[in-house]
């Protein structure tokens, strides 16, 4: 398939690099003093969120020059070595067991998330079933249930692991997708009522999770416990006002929020540069998404729009629920901000769907 090529979206791009390069400030910032406490070097993060940052630009610059119709041929491989990762990292000697999740493969800090490619992998074969099958995407058992059961798999082996956070952005990810392709409104209902009660179901089976969710409710009827996150996190957000109390000036990252340069660094950011900081975030996300809609809006067939839609969504939902938990809206789900957080398999991954998103504005016809 040959197409006429442009330009990428140079807004877009500008956009990504910008806030990446927000983010790795922030790092350095948000981990500075817990890096010099355990391995006496302030550097120790964002020496390693330099790396993956290079590695993931020259992914995104060499994808982008990789016409989008290529990752339709290799969507089923791409899918099944995702599932093969997935079971993988499950073996016990094999997958790495951080913060009581069994979800790496590697070796000690440079190490690999398969769920976080499994979040791609299934867009792009998604892309691919949904552009050539639209007619039976409006059939219930012939369109919507194949490819609910194929996502419920992902799903189910990601909760093995169990990482929720990650597993609920895939299949709300994939519903998107499923829902813009062309799938009856009233098959959602019914999947919505479901998919609640069972979504409840995977809250009550874990303690933990119910324990998250009284914590979100009132976090100070635990607040040394499992209410300690998201108080502490509004003790960041809440004193740094309007302007902030300064770049590197947080006083919560000294030891009062753990691990503050992931799940949290929205609330150090907020804290160090204030509400007018944090709009300032959040407007550069708007227009990456604006521009994400844009080009799936023009994209010059089905798949590349359906691609382009599953980037999009894919990270409009981790920026929801990311700020959703910091700024105490949503339970403790354990989700990284894109572009921002510290986090090798989760930054270079979206330098390179955002790779792939660049490369469909190429061919867009705007």
């Amino acid at each position: 398939m040959k197409q006429s090529r442009s330009a990428p979206d140079y807004i877009l791009l500008l956009t990504t690099l910008t806030l990446l390069s927000i983010g790795v400030i922030m790092v350095y910032s948000a981990s500075a003093a817990w890096a010099e406490y355990r391995f006496e070097d302030s550097f120790f993060f964002l020496k390693r969120q330099l790396f993956f940052a290079v590695v993931g630009v020259t992914l995104m610059i060499f994808i982008m020059r990789v016409e989008y119709w290529t990752w339709r041929t290799y969507a089923k491989l791409i899918l099944l070595v995702c599932f093969f990762l997935l079971v993988l990292v499950l073996v016990p000697g094999v997958g790495l067991v951080r913060g009581g999740a069994r979800s790496w493969l590697g070796v000690g800090a440079f190490s690999i998330q398969p769920s976080e490619f499994m979040k791609m992998g299934m867009a792009i074969f998604l892309a691919r079933y949904l552009s050539e099958n639209q007619k039976k995407i409006v059939s219930f058992k012939r369109g919507l249930v194949p490819n609910l059961a194929l996502v419920m798999s992902a799903f189910a082996l990601i909760m093995l692991q169990p990482d929720l956070g990650t597993g609920a952005v895939m299949v709300g990810t994939c519903v998107v997708m499923i829902f813009v392709s062309g799938a009856r409104i009233s098959h959602f209902v019914w999947l919505g009522v479901a998919g609640l009660a069972g979504f409840v179901g995977l809250i009550a089976s874990a303690p933990y999770r119910i324990q998250r969710i009284t914590s979100f409710l009132d976090p100070w009827s635990d607040p040394l416990g499992s209410g300690f996150q998201i108080i502490q996190s509004l003790y960041a957000i809440g004193p740094g006002g309007l302007m902030g109390l300064g770049f590197g000036d947080s006083r919560q990252k000294y030891f009062y929020l753990p691990e503050p340069q992931t799940d949290f660094i929205f609330a150090i950011l907020s804290e160090e540069l204030g509400f007018i900081g944090g709009c300032v975030i959040l407007f550069l996300f708007g227009i990456l998404l604006w521009r994400g809609v844009r080009a799936a809006l023009a994209a010059p067939d089905l798949y590349g729009s359906l691609l382009a839609a599953g980037i999009v969504t894919m990270i409009a939902i981790q920026v929801m629920i990311n700020i959703g938990v910091v700024s105490g809206l949503m339970p403790v789900t354990g989700i990284t901000l894109p572009l921002l957080s510290y986090g090798g398999s989760s930054l270079t991954l979206m330098l390179v769907s955002i790779g792939i998103l660049l490369n469909i504005s190429r061919h867009a016809k705007w």
